[in-house]
């Protein structure tokens, strides 16, 4: 591994590049020893002939959030912090600050030629090169890795040099380009290897000159990484720079090497139909890096990897985790300014997501600009122009409104990912159902949530996975990864395994399998098994499974049956959301209710043979976090347990009903008459067997 001295006194030789012949052909193109090919496009993102039509994308309101990224700035205040307040010990929140200045301003010059963001842009660019380092990790108490900020900084610099060209003076082109190759580039190269081998590296740690006050063991970051959002950072600012410097810098052809190397040996982490298991809020931050490395290296050597992953199907995994709602916004209540490990948004209600891991509250549609242009994909352009936001500066250059578009189907509605995960709706619009069920393994961002349930109807969240849960074991809010925070089982009021946080929000061993789905048209029958999960911290679990019974449009039947060695409570929570303090939740005996402004849900409760009781609690958590209410379905000490609850969901002004239930053999029938729509379904559940409709 090239350390910064050896790679500053290498000769001025391109150096020669091993051929990748073990390439799959189709996912990228290899031809022989010099990886390079001939340039298809100018730029790395776009040719100045792209502008016209950047300018004319800028003013769709589409791209309304993008336009005022750029052009909504405070040059005074973004001037003195760059001058006076920037600290040169501060990645986290200031060098971050200093790169997303570069990058802003070195676009919207580009595209508007406003002289006030050339001067902000050539200001950013000289304060980054006035870090000592780029990140903030070490490997030996010495060496820089860059797990994002070298490689976000590097790519900023590598954007801005290409868009602002020679209007950047030759010093500070000598200045920048020195920063990249000495400490960028060779950040991210080393941070790649040492996921490469393991084995090889000298340990990785924080750097102890910088200020971030949390710390956690880096022992083993190069294997747990190497399969997270975290790897393709890197893999993007590595060949970002190798393209920048191809021909005129020794390294370049060995940084494209392990770049495109890392995109694929990454591209596992997809499943075969796009899903990706840590979340959809990473999936956007991810997936849009897999495709800015991509554009560069099509543009600018005539290599193709745009079709190293399923990118058609990643955008549909996207468009499933989608969850427009109608309730009102909601500013954060976490400053954007506080750097304390926990996610800082708002909630848009009609960019609701499925929440599943740290996804935060929106989906960043930007890639699915990029993959309907280069897969002439119209779903993915509808999604572009219709699902979530579009926040990234790329996707102003990749967005085409005047292109074919085609909206999904019924064939979508109901969807059992290659993770295991399951997405079930009647439509996209914030009035229609959405269940998601999390069934499926481990992840990095995940959560304690095996066989945990989100139900959203008539414009609300009526079972709810909390937003922001703490990234750091030392807060408050690291309870919301937690199983007791998600709508799911817990057995003696314990939850499945998880980890400590020792190593970060790392995966934990925690599986659940999906063991049965089937749709219809008005209907949805799945089944997950999370056994193996609880067994990890109570050897006396002998079964903890989950069927849901989804009955369109707004009938949700839950049916949990647990078996232990002995004789155990097990609870069933359902989890409110009340971000804005306005659930209201009720129980009373064997029934409870969760209202929102817009919606509520009425259940019912039922067991074979146990005794049990429905109370409303909240989740303990200082009050300055916020108030986290949820209703816990107690069912009685016992070896086997068996607890059906029955939801209906109605929009407020209509009575959602509770119907009528009854157990006969093995069979709950279920009937009555919901919002004028005849309800008439039987679960059989036999011991052994799957439960079935």
């Amino acid at each position: 591994m090239s350390t910064r001295r050896t790679f500053l006194k290498a000769s001025a030789v391109i150096a020669t590049a091993l051929p990748l012949a073990r390439w799959p052909l189709g996912a990228a193109e290899t031809g022989g020893a010099n990886l390079a090919g001939a340039p298809t496009q100018k730029g790395l993102l776009f040719a100045p002939s792209d502008l016209p039509r950047i300018r004319a994308n800028l003013e769709l309101p589409r791209l309304a959030d993008i336009r005022g990224q750029l052009l909504n700035v405070d040059f005074a205040a973004d001037t003195k912090f760059l001058r006076e307040e920037l600290r040169l010990n501060n990645h986290v929140a200031d060098f971050m600050r200093a790169w997303r200045i570069v990058e802003r301003s070195a676009f919207a010059f580009a595209v508007w030629s406003d002289p006030r963001q050339l001067d902000l842009a050539l200001l950013a660019l000289r304060r980054l090169c006035d870090y000592k380092r780029w990140d903030y990790f070490l490997e030996g108490g010495k060496h820089t890795i860059g797990l994002q900020r070298a490689p976000e900084a590097t790519i900023a610099c590598c954007y801005a040099l290409d868009w602002l060209g020679d209007k950047v003076p030759a010093e500070l082109v000598t200045a920048v380009e020195a920063k990249i190759a000495g400490e960028g580039a060779p950040a991210c190269y080393r941070t790649l290897y040492g996921m490469k081998f393991p084995d090889r590296v000298q340990g990785w740690g924080f750097d102890p000159e910088d200020d971030y006050q949390f710390r956690f063991d880096l022992s083993r970051w190069p294997l747990i990484l190497n399969s997270t959002n975290l790897k393709i950072i890197p893999t993007c600012g590595l060949g970002l720079a190798a393209v920048w410097f191809q021909g005129r810098h020794p390294e370049a052809q060995k940084w494209l090497e392990m770049s495109r190397q890392s995109a694929q040996a990454f591209a596992t982490m997809y499943g075969a139909d796009g899903s990706f298991d840590e979340g959809v809020g990473y999936w956007g931050y991810t997936t849009s890096h897999l495709a800015m490395l991509a554009e560069a290296i099509y543009r600018r050597l005539g290599l193709d990897d745009r079709k190293l992953i399923n990118y058609p199907g990643t955008v549909r995994y996207a468009l499933a985790m989608a969850m427009p709602c109608a309730a009102e916004p909601i500013d954060s209540k976490n400053p954007v300014t506080a750097q304390n490990t926990a996610p800082k948004s708002g909630y848009e209600p009609t960019f609701d997501v499925v929440n599943f891991c740290d996804a935060a509250t929106r989906i960043d549609a930007s890639i699915a600009a990029w993959v309907g242009g280069t897969a002439n994909d119209p779903l993915s352009r509808h999604v572009a122009k219709h699902v979530g936001a579009l926040r990234m500066i790329q996707a102003a250059a990749w967005y085409q409104p005047d292109a074919e578009t085609l909206a999904p189907t019924a064939a979508l509605h109901d969807v059992r990912m290659s993770n295991d995960w399951v997405v079930t709706r009647t439509g996209w619009k914030p009035a229609d159902t959405v269940i998601a069920f999390r069934s499926g393994g481990p992840g990095n961002h995940e959560h304690a949530d095996r066989n945990s349930v989100i139900f959203k109807a008539h414009g609300e969240r009526l079972f709810h996975d909390p937003f922001g849960a703490g990234y750091s074991a030392t807060l408050p809010r690291w309870l919301l990864r937690q199983t007791e925070a998600h709508t799911a089982v817990l057995i003696n009021g314990k939850g499945h395994q998880y980890h400590d946080g020792r190593e970060g929000t790392n995966a934990s061993w925690s599986h659940a399998r999906v063991t049965s789905f089937k749709a219809g048209p008005q209907w949805t029958l799945v089944t997950s098994d999370a056994t193996e999960a609880y067994q990890l911290v109570n050897p006396d679990v002998q079964l903890v499974e989950r069927t849901l019974l989804f009955l369109k449009p707004d009938v949700l039947i839950v049916l949990d049956r647990v078996k232990l060695a002995t004789a155990q409570p097990m609870q069933a929570r359902f989890q409110a959301f009340n971000d804005d303090g306005r659930a209201t939740t009720r129980a009373d005996g064997a029934s409870f209710r969760i209202a929102r402004p817009l919606a509520h849900t009425e259940a019912t409760v039922h067991t074979v043979a146990n005794t049990l009781t429905c109370a409303a609690g909240q989740l303990a958590l200082p009050a300055a976090e916020g108030v986290f209410p949820f209703i816990e379905v107690v069912s009685a000490a016992a070896t086997v347990h068996e607890l059906l609850t029955v939801c209906t969901a109605a929009p407020t002004g209509a009575a959602a009903s509770k119907l009528n239930v009854r157990r006969t053999g093995d069979a709950w029938q279920i009937t009555g008459t919901h919002l004028g729509r005849a309800v008439t379904t039987t679960l059989t559940t036999v011991a052994g067997k799957i439960p079935t409709v």
